[in-house]
Order: C-alpha cells, then structure tokens, then sequence
C-alpha cells in the first residue's frame, strides 16, 4: 500500500473550513511538503470526511439543459448564489454584494432571467410575466435538464 500523502488531517480539515480552493491545497502540499496531490484526491478526502460540496447544484434555479460556454456567465454565477443563501449556506460578503444588487435590479427592473441555448449570449433578462413565479422564466420540458450540451 502506498504511503498516504496527507500529513496532517488537522490542518486539511482547517483547510476546508477555511474555503480553501484544491487548487490551493496542491500548491501548498507542493510548497510546504514537497508533495504532488491531485483535486480528485482533496475532492474523495471531503467526500469521506463528510465535508458539504462546495458547489451547489442549483437545479431549481439553473434548470436548463447549458452549453458549456454559458456555465459561467453572469447570470448563471448569480443564480447559484441565490441558490447558496436560499440553501442557508455562506455566500461570501464580496459575492453577496454582487448578489443583492443583482436582486435588486431584477426587482426594480420587474424582470427574470431567461435562457436560450441556441444562442451567443445564452442568458436574457425579459419582462416578467404572470407565469413567472420565481426569478427565472421556467423551461419548456425539451429544454430541461442540467446537463451540459456542446
């Protein structure tokens, strides 16, 4: 059996507490061990450890079937925030700036957010409608599905 690269489950668990990227996990185990890890061993460390996923899956609010060159545009980094604090789970003070301003337009403006992955931008704001419920303008059921296309 291979030696076991963590060296301190103290510090990593801190680590996560801490809302430390694997990113940043690799280059400091690099740094300060001389260790080379890979994200999928920091992501299987959190999944045994019980640890929550850091991204949410934010199927209520991101419903669409996307392609993979709208997944981080504006509006869909908006929405799993929304999602984040409506879960109850922290959303930095940074992003949560971003974020009540972004509702507040959506309110001052009346409008929801709309998708259309057969187009560039992929993302709209569009009046709201009576059938609107929510912030986003629900799907036809062809177009549901959060799984990426393309």
């Amino acid at each position: 059996m291979p030696p076991r690269k963590i060296q301190d489950e103290g510090e990593v668990m801190r680590w996560f507490e801490e809302g430390r990227t694997y990113t940043w996990m690799q280059d400091e185990y690099r740094r300060k061990y001389d260790i080379e890890t890979s994200i999928p061993m920091w992501s299987a460390f959190r999944r045994r450890r019980g640890i929550d996923r850091r991204n949410m899956r934010a199927a209520d609010l991101l419903p669409w079937r996307m392609k993979d060159k709208h997944r981080h545009l504006y509006p869909a980094i908006m929405l799993r925030a929304e999602a984040k604090d409506r879960a109850g789970r922290p959303v930095p003070p940074r992003e949560m700036g971003r974020l009540v301003a972004w509702r507040q337009m959506l309110k001052n403006d009346d409008l929801v957010v709309h998708y259309d992955a057969d187009t560039d931008d992929g993302f709209f704001y569009v009046s709201r409608k009576a059938q609107d419920t929510d912030i986003i303008r629900e799907p036809p059921e062809a177009k549901r599905g959060n799984r990426a296309q393309d």
